[in-house]
């Protein structure tokens, strides 16, 4: 019996001089602390934090917060500081868990437990969940972005700012039309940063969201937490940021957001459907600052472009085949914007899929026929006239003119040709617009195009470059 009493004796003067170690280095820790990061987010965020329990076998610190929130916010913000300072500290302690206290009264008082199996395994740095809120669909990562002439530097500079290099430029802001990649472009920065920096908070939402989430944290007294939360993102996405405009204290916060994480190093991305010059409604301060870092246009897909999203997905869609006409089809028939068109393409996959039907042009044409009728530009003689004139650098009047020289004469059957390819006018129409000529010389100049095309690489670029201009 006294040989047990002088072992309880030693192992409670043991852990009253841990205890007293401990105690005297968080004092010197915290010390520092207040000195490095400053006063005022000190006093927010770890002058509230306590010593919890602490194992000497494992050399396991905890340190306790009054939320789960103040433990994620500390871990992402001072997690490796705060385990550096520990471990210089000669307080014997090599490891640190930060976690919410288990009283809710408060944080609980130091206590030294040799519970070895509960503590060896545990991670440095610990909080309750990774903060990421969004769960990014698999569909929208970078190996599934089919990249461009009108995309390409978007797309360059959304993959540098994934990337585990600092990026050069912040905030990225991206603009462009509906459907045509942008928030498909924000989930894949989303998915390969976490990747290489999966404690790294991430956090993305729509402008709007961000408004009614400001709005119901001041009417129930949470800004600061509502702030906090934006501040401790390594990574912001902002989606459709023209929503915003017109709301005063929205476009204030936000403002002190972006220049806060801006000057912590974490990377912006903002996305809206015009250029920041553009933009109406919005505090001249903002579009300073997302002006201030790269700006990145997504033109509406070109044809060739279209084909080449086409042909992505055809790769990934299995059975039934979609022939090449259906493709040439889909790429010249839709061409709103590219999420109409993977949209189109997936409702004819699907359908064959269900049904067992095989896909062809008659099919394709069958079921597309009112998304096609959506698509149809309303395009005319006059201004293919007027875009063939201006290529090739004649006089508008040529194209109605009796001349036969064939430095007028070609332009005019090109721009016959593209009449009959682009508009549904029938031969002697586009004959009658062409001054007045008749259906057989119509058919002359789409006979003679065509076979220039196939035997004069510059005819076919010409012809290429101007329907693509027209269809834009």
């Amino acid at each position: 019996m006294k040989d047990n009493a002088a072992v309880l004796g030693i192992q409670d003067g043991e852990a009253a001089a841990d205890m007293a170690r401990l105690e005297s280095a968080w004092t010197t820790i915290r010390t520092g602390l207040r000195r490095d990061i400053g006063a005022r987010m000190f006093d927010q965020w770890l002058k509230p934090a306590r010593l919890g329990d602490y194992c000497p076998d494992s050399q396991t610190l905890d340190l306790h917060f009054a939320s789960d929130f103040s433990a994620n916010f500390v871990s992402g913000q001072f997690g490796d500081r705060l385990r550096m300072a520990w471990r210089c500290s000669g307080a014997g302690v090599r490891e640190v868990r930060l976690r919410r206290a288990p009283d809710s009264s408060g944080p609980r008082l130091l206590e030294v437990k040799r519970d070895v199996a509960a503590t060896v395994t545990a991670p440095a740095i610990v909080a309750a969940a990774p903060t990421v809120a969004c769960n990014f669909q698999p569909r929208h990562a970078f190996d599934q972005f089919v990249p461009g002439e009108t995309n390409q530097l978007a797309y360059s500079a959304a993959l540098a700012m994934a990337g585990e290099a600092e990026p050069r430029f912040t905030p990225l802001f991206i603009h462009g039309g509906t459907g045509q990649g942008k928030t498909h472009l924000l989930h894949s920065i989303a998915r390969a940063f976490s990747a290489h920096s999966p404690s790294a908070p991430v956090l993305y939402m729509s402008a709007e969201r961000f408004m009614v989430e400001f709005v119901n944290a001041m009417r129930s007294n949470e800004t600061m937490a509502f702030k906090a939360r934006l501040r401790a993102a390594r990574l912001l996405l902002i989606d459709d940021i023209q929503f915003i405009a017109g709301k005063g204290s929205t476009q204030e916060e936000f403002l002190h957001t972006i220049n806060d994480l801006i000057d912590t190093g974490a990377r912006i991305v903002v996305t809206a459907d015009r250029a920041p010059q553009m933009l109406d409604g919005i505090d001249p301060r903002i579009l300073s600052r997302l002006a201030g870092g790269l700006v990145a246009d997504i033109r509406p897909a070109g044809l060739d472009l279209r084909l080449a999203i086409l042909e992505a997905r055809r790769a990934h869609a299995g059975d039934p085949p979609v022939p090449d006409a259906v493709i040439d089809f889909l790429a010249r028939s839709i061409r709103s914007n590219v999420r109409e068109l993977e949209g189109a393409f997936n409702k004819l996959v699907a359908y064959g899929q269900l049904t067992g039907r095989s896909i062809d042009l008659e099919f394709a044409q069958t079921m597309l026929a009112d998304a096609v009728r959506a698509n149809v530009r309303r395009l005319t003689i006059d201004e293919i006239q007027k875009a063939c004139a201006a290529h090739f650098k004649i006089d508008l009047s040529e194209m109605k003119s009796k001349r036969r020289a064939r430095a007028v004469a070609r332009p005019r059957q090109v721009a016959m040709y593209i009449s009959k390819k682009m508009t549904p006018r029938s031969l002697p129409e586009i004959g009658r617009t062409f001054g007045g000529r008749d259906h057989s010389t119509v058919i002359h100049a789409v006979r003679t195009i065509e076979k220039l095309r196939e035997s004069h690489p510059d005819m076919d670029a010409d012809v290429r470059a101007l329907m693509r201009q027209l269809e834009g």
